[in-house]
């Protein structure tokens, strides 16, 4: 379900002891970022500011995220599970989630395999060029990669116009990577196309 505040009332608060556990997913990427507690008014809070507010156990009171680090959780989605005793937050992070400066709190799983493909080809943007060949593809700079981009489009066409289901795959995933290359060379990344995606739905 939807949370909303019509339907904050809705959930198992009394089952739960007045707090709910609550993931807080990236809205884009799908990557976990942490784990929090919200209470009823903790979710009002959220769904009034659009920036993610827990109940902090410790603190004893509503505490939003980043209010002091300036880190916050832009609000997306609040939805319950089937029990309607757990949330889940889709939120778009400022910052590192995590107080000790990571992107996610749950620093060591591995984030969406996109993701983590990004990640990789980002660590080697300034690496040695013998040392791999993304960071040949960098090293060549961003009409090689860019052309690269144009080749691989062409063979996933054709894998595709020939009903070739496994080069239609390999030829994809070739692309996949070969424009990830191109957006970091181009200094953005995936999460500004995640974005653009996002926006056409609305």
């Amino acid at each position: 379900m939807q949370v909303t505040r019509e339907t904050i009332s809705q959930l198992a608060w009394d089952k739960m002891d007045g707090l709910l556990p609550c993931t807080v997913q990236h809205a884009l990427t799908g990557e976990v970022l942490m784990l929090g507690y919200m209470s009823a008014d903790a979710v009002s809070e959220t769904l009034q500011q659009q920036c993610v507010t827990f109940y902090s156990r410790s603190k004893q009171r509503l505490w939003t995220k980043g209010e002091s680090s300036g880190n916050t959780l832009q609000l997306q989605g609040i939805y319950s599970d089937c029990d309607l005793d757990a949330l889940l937050v889709t939120a778009l992070p400022n910052g590192s989630t995590c107080h000790l400066g990571t992107r996610s709190c749950f620093a060591d799983a591995p984030a969406p395999l996109l993701q983590q493909l990004n990640n990789v080809i980002a660590s080697r943007k300034d690496a040695d060029p013998q040392s791999s060949y993304t960071a040949k593809l960098f090293n060549a700079g961003v009409k090689r990669a860019a052309q690269k981009v144009g080749e691989e489009g062409v063979e996933v066409a054709l894998a595709a116009a020939v009903k070739d289901i496994d080069e239609l795959h390999n030829e994809s995933a070739d692309l996949l990577y070969h424009l990830l290359v191109v957006l970091q060379a181009s200094d953005t990344d995936l999460e500004a196309v995640l974005k653009v995606l996002q926006q056409r739905q609305g």
